[in-house]
């Protein structure tokens, strides 16, 4: 018996991504589960082109799991001397805990440099190497191979810099000042961590505080678990639909994130101001964040409180088996009165 098989074949990265920022780092970080899956870090929170104190820009800023930061440079042609420099430097402008160097062809001398790189240095370096591959007629596909990684030894020292890394100590700090306030008394039973949020889980769904270097806000995220992405979305969409009313009762506009790339959704209200700002600022930045925090659960709890989420998730797997998530154009199937009107 003679079984088909396709024959594998490597097409021009530049006919899949002619333009490297403007094409393959777009769709890098709308893809980032493709690095998470040869990786052995998890990849979140990605933003793409943040610029260093020295004007640089990097192509994307990525945080780890554990809320460390993540650089990542792409290049798509032979690995240079130019781009390992711009990859230390940033690391250094951001205090980065992993580098990713992406490559089409990664030369032998840059493969030794990262590997004694991770043999010499706290932070962790990755080399990887990128193609395009299809079989017969089928779409291009990205094959991401990587060449040079931390060993197991050095992750375990760049776990214990983690823990003792200062963006930890500095978010701790933030969250122990701020839950302490009195005004802060919705999340006054929350334990400070480390991480860049603290949240209040109310019927499954995250009135979160976020804090990061130079900005901070308040947020309904919603994620109510595996395999809740169309729901999350009905929830989102219930929500936006009444956007003007409660945009109105909290007073300022608010970003309605569908995060599309991901299971979640957020409303949220950002502000500037964050833990790299001198601490004596922060009484002030953190009554102005919770004051935030206080609106924006006045008026999205009556919404929440009064959710049928059972005709929710019906009207999700409606429109999922018919393959249909997005013929709304974000406005809800199913029964009338999901939310207050």
């Amino acid at each position: 018996m003679t079984y088909p098989i396709g024959k594998l074949r490597r097409v021009p990265l530049r006919e899949v991504w002619p333009h490297e920022a403007h094409d393959f780092t777009v769709w890098l970080e709308q893809n980032v589960e493709v690095l998470n899956e040869v990786l052995d870090i998890t990849l979140v929170n990605v933003e793409r082109e943040k610029k260093t104190q020295s004007a640089f820009s990097v192509d994307l800023v990525a945080e780890d799991e554990d809320g460390g930061v993540v650089i990542i440079e792409n290049q798509l042609g032979k690995s240079d001397h130019d781009h390992l420099g711009k990859l230390i430097t940033y690391l250094a402008a951001l205090s980065a805990q992993s580098a990713i160097w992406i490559v089409s062809h990664p030369r032998p001398e840059h493969v030794d440099a990262v590997t004694w790189l991770n043999k010499s240095n706290g932070a962790r370096f990755y080399l990887l190497k990128v193609e395009a591959v299809q079989i017969g007629d089928s779409a291009a596909a990205p094959l991401l191979t990587v060449i040079a990684q931390p060993s197991e030894v050095l992750e375990e020292v760049g776990d214990t810099k983690k823990q003792l890394d200062e963006r930890h100590h500095m978010r701790n700090a933030w969250w122990k000042k701020l839950l302490a306030r009195e005004d802060a008394h919705l999340h006054a039973h929350i334990t400070p961590g480390n991480h860049p949020w603290v949240g209040l889980s109310k019927r499954r769904l995250g009135f979160n505080y976020t804090v990061a270097m130079k900005d901070c806000g308040a947020e309904l995220y919603i994620d109510r678990g595996k395999d809740a992405g169309p729901l999350n979305r009905q929830i989102f969409e219930d929500l936006q639909s009444h956007s003007e009313a409660i945009e109105a009762a909290f007073g300022a506009p608010l970003s309605w994130e569908a995060l599309e790339s991901k299971r979640a959704c957020r409303i949220k209200a950002p502000l500037t101001g964050g833990y790299r700002d001198d601490e004596d600022q922060w009484r002030a930045i953190q009554g102005r964040q919770v004051s935030t925090m206080n609106r924006l659960h006045d008026v999205l709890w009556p919404y929440v409180q009064r959710m049928n989420f059972a005709a929710l998730e019906a009207a999700a797997n409606a429109a999922e088996a018919e393959g249909n998530d997005d013929a709304d154009d974000g406005e809800v199937d199913g029964p009338e009165g999901l939310v207050a009107q």
